[in-house]
């Protein structure tokens, strides 16, 4: 095929960049328009029992108020969003771009019903402003899937060889952050929650991301960590640091209990099991009262000491030593979450280092042929039984660190707080991070954990919010934002192929 039939060919794929493929600005206008409402009923079927129809208490009852103008406003956004959006994508982006500037600034001046709707309008209107200058700056709307999956695979390459850089600078920044002037107690405990996911993301990444494995009942171990910490502590008087070897060992049990049952299993039906496994659990817990004290929970959960030599109190009792006393500090509320913090981070830069150390070994590598093709796997000699059990016992084992730590720092657990909806968070941590990826479930723990937590302020709004998102992510970028599925140990292609030059040359 010549140069002048491919120029011809792809002049016939391509729609102009001027416009549509017809109709000029009357048709990319009523096509907007069509794409607008569309847009603005499906809004409206959503937003209407959620956002418009409110029960509250009254007396005698339960009363409905209505909120029909946040209804009729959040409709009109959406409208507003998707025509622009449109009429981006059909080749006018430049009055899209001044428009959608021109509705970002007149929502900070116009007083919306609630603050969210203002927040929503003036972060819609800079995105639609976004789009469409990106669109005038590049003749396009959007990548095909398959450039935007190429453009981000590379983005993903280049952050994995960044990361022997960014790790070092991104541990020094958590070090210090305790002592940063910004650092008050609500910041520290939403840092020590964001690691506490980054942990249980890093522990569930090893069977997921690296076996392939797909587990919905994560949240077992991290319950069996957290009650055997608890019950260890209230029965037998034991402290933190006895309890959390314990911990993580009974966690590691229950994970080679559940890995017998599902060897043969794969796909849909291994994930059906782990879910079943994880509500097994919770209604053993829920319903043991004698040991587990039911839907009550365990209170006075003991907090840990300072290594055992000091604890974080004002006045210590008989010959007990207080923390800051033993350093001569005064005393302080912030000196146990500190503590907490460091903890943590501890817990998780460990978790790090030994799924970064295992990936190497031969057991990391045959996790990663068993979850390219478990068929494969065997015919290369791999004893899948093993490899399964010893990545079901393994990430359980820092699930039950980390359900350890989730009862020294809340002091109180109940099953409430390891339902299913905990498992599909850590699993979207790890998901959305993409699967294989450390930094990614960092980055993905930040964006799930952290960002609802500091706009918690949205209320309703909120995990509305989250959910989007998660859409979003799913749609625009499937296999998560820094997916990482190459393997971790590869052939020097230089020294092979210099080699097989020589055995030619040789041969010649």
């Amino acid at each position: 095929m010549t140069t002048s039939s491919l120029a011809s060919t792809a002049s016939i794929r391509r729609p102009p960049r001027g416009g549509t493929t017809g109709g000029g600005l009357g048709g990319a206008v009523a096509t907007a328009l069509a794409d607008g409402v569309i847009a603005a009923a499906v809004a409206f079927l959503f937003t209407l029992p959620l956002v418009g129809l409110r029960t509250e208490i009254a007396i005698g009852g339960l009363a409905i108020n209505t909120r029909f103008v946040e209804v009729a406003v959040a409709v009109a956004l959406v409208f507003l969003g998707r025509f622009g959006l449109s009429l981006s994508a059909a080749g006018y982006p430049v009055p899209v771009l001044a428009a959608a500037l021109a509705v970002a600034g007149a929502s900070l001046a116009i007083d919306f019903p609630t603050a969210p709707l203002q927040l929503i309008a003036v972060a819609g209107g800079l995105i639609v402003a976004m789009i469409a200058g990106w669109t005038a700056y590049t003749g396009r709307s959007t990548l095909s899937r398959a450039e935007r999956q190429k453009r981000m695979d590379a983005i993903g390459a280049k952050v994995q060889v960044w990361t022997i850089w960014l790790a070092p600078i991104a541990i020094t920044f958590a070090v210090l952050l305790p002592f940063l002037p910004f650092a008050d107690r609500r910041f520290l405990d939403i840092a020590i929650l964001i690691l506490t996911y980054i942990m249980l993301g890093w522990g569930l990444n090893i069977i997921v991301g690296l076996a392939g494995l797909l587990d919905l009942g994560f949240v077992a171990f991290y319950a069996v960590g957290a009650y055997s910490y608890a019950l260890m502590a209230y029965h037998f008087d034991l402290s933190f640091w006895a309890c959390l070897p314990l911990a993580g060992l009974f966690a590691a049990l229950a994970g080679l209990l559940l890995g017998f049952p599902v060897l043969r299993l794969r796909g849909d039906y291994f994930a059906i099991v782990t879910l079943g496994f994880g509500e097994i659990i919770r209604v053993i817990l829920l319903n043991w009262y004698q040991f587990t004290g039911g839907p009550d929970g365990i209170a006075g959960i003991p907090r840990p000491s300072f290594f055992g030599l000091a604890e974080f109190i004002r006045r210590p009792r008989g010959d007990d030593v207080a923390f800051h006393q033993m350093f001569g500090l005064d005393y302080s509320s912030l000196h146990r979450m500190i503590f907490l913090y460091y903890l943590i981070l501890a817990l998780a830069l460990i978790v790090n280092f030994f799924t970064v150390r295992i990936r190497r070994l031969p057991i990391g590598r045959a996790w990663e042929a068993l979850r390219e093709d478990d068929i494969a796997c065997a015919s290369l000699g791999i004893n899948r039984t093993n490899i399964k059990l010893a990545a079901f016992s393994i990430s359980a084992m820092w699930g039950g660190f980390a359900g350890a730590f989730f009862a020294t720092r809340q002091g109180f657990i109940s099953p409430e707080s390891f339902t299913f909806i905990e498992s599909a968070i850590i699993l979207s941590v790890v998901v959305l991070g993409g699967m294989g990826s450390q930094l990614g479930v960092v980055v993905a723990a930040f964006v799930v954990i952290g960002l609802p937590e500091w706009f918690r302020e949205l209320e309703q709004y909120r995990m509305l919010a989250f959910g989007a998102g998660m859409v979003l992510i799913m749609l625009w970028r499937p296999r998560g934002l820094l997916s990482h599925r190459e393997p971790t140990i590869t052939l020097a292609r230089r020294r092979f192929g210099r080699a097989a030059a020589a055995t030619s040359g040789e041969a010649t």
